[in-house]
C-alpha cells in the first residue's frame, strides 16, 4: 500500500508558475513509476507527465511539453511537477499516482492522492 498527498496548488495569474508535490509513505517509493494526471470541470481526468522509478525516463502530454518538468527525488519519498508559462486550460485538480511501470493511462496506476486544485486566472 502507498500513500500519497499532493499539495502545491492554489490560485496563479496566466504566465506564472507553481510547483506540486507527491509524498508518498513507503521508503520503497523508488520502486513506483509516478503520474500526474488532471481533472478539469465536466471533463474525464487526462494524462500530464510521468517518471519512472529511477527518474530516467520521462514522459509529457503533449499541450504541457516545453512548460511542465516532472521529477522525483527518491531520497525524500516526494516527486514534484514544475509548472510554468501557465495557461487558463491548465485549471484543474491535478492529481499524482504510482504504478510498478511508467504509464500514460490512467487505469495502469494502483494508487493515487486525493488531489490538489490549480487554478489559473487569465
Amino acid at each position: 500500500q502507498v500513500q500519497l498527498v499532493e499539495s502545491g496548488g492554489g490560485l496563479v495569474q496566466a504566465g506564472g508558475s507553481l510547483r506540486l508535490s507527491c509524498a508518498a509513505s513507503r521508503r520503497t517509493f523508488s520502486t513506483y513509476a509516478m503520474g500526474w494526471f488532471r481533472q478539469a470541470p465536466g471533463k474525464e481526468r487526462e494524462f500530464v507527465a510521468a517518471i519512472s522509478g529511477s527518474g530516467g525516463t520521462t514522459y509529457y502530454a503533449d499541450s504541457v511539453k516545453g512548460r511542465f518538468t516532472i521529477s522525483r527525488d527518491n531520497a525524500k519519498n516526494t516527486g514534484y511537477l514544475q509548472m510554468n508559462s501557465l495557461k487558463p486550460e491548465d485549471t484543474a485538480v491535478y492529481y499524482c499516482g504510482a504504478a510498478k511501470l511508467v504509464r500514460v493511462r490512467e487505469y495502469d496506476y494502483d494508487y493515487w492522492g486525493q488531489g490538489t486544485q490549480v487554478t489559473v486566472s487569465s
